[in-house]
């Protein structure tokens, strides 16, 4: 599912709920800079986690 996030898309962490809501930031190659609602600015491995898409705000 990665490969279809662009910057402004939302998406969730699977294994941090917690983090809340995110909105991606930039994506180079499989690093994926996302800034959740609770955990700020993070950059994921897109190659070790699947970010999960959400379409309905």
């Amino acid at each position: 599912m990665n490969g279809i996030l662009e910057p402004g898309m939302f998406v969730r962490h699977p294994a941090c709920p917690d983090w809340g809501l995110g909105q991606v930031q930039s994506k180079i190659g499989d690093r994926i800079t996302v800034n959740f609602e609770h955990a700020g600015k993070v950059v994921i491995d897109g190659r070790v986690v699947e970010l999960l898409p959400v379409f309905d705000l």
